[in-house]
């Protein structure tokens, strides 16, 4: 007759086995990726735009709307504002476009 510990073992080395199976086709997914982007860099696009487009298409379409529209307003703001307040405007839109990208 088996013990309780047993059971309760073998469980446990299937999800940690089953975790450690995951954790590596993330690292060769990840490896795959870089790939992919030194390909892409190779045929002459710029990876930090590539990524920024990848990024974007991430959202749903009534968030890009919304920070698009937020991103005009800042920068018609700017343009006739006198330069310490582009300055400021320029350092909140930065701030508020990485609050939408840890949001995403």
């Amino acid at each position: 007759m088996s013990r309780p510990g047993d059971i309760a073992g073998d469980q446990l080395r299937a999800v940690v086995e089953r975790i450690e199976t995951i954790d590596e086709e993330i690292k060769e997914l990840t490896e795959a990726k870089k790939e992919i982007y030194l390909e892409a860099k190779g045929n002459g696009f710029d990876v930090k735009i590539l990524r920024e487009v990848i990024r974007v298409r991430k959202q749903d379409q009534q968030e890009r709307d919304e920070l698009e529209t937020l991103l005009e307003v800042y920068l018609q703001a700017i343009k006739g504002a006198p330069p310490v307040a582009k300055a400021v405007a320029k350092a909140v839109a930065k701030a508020a476009a990485k609050v939408q990208a840890k949001a995403a």
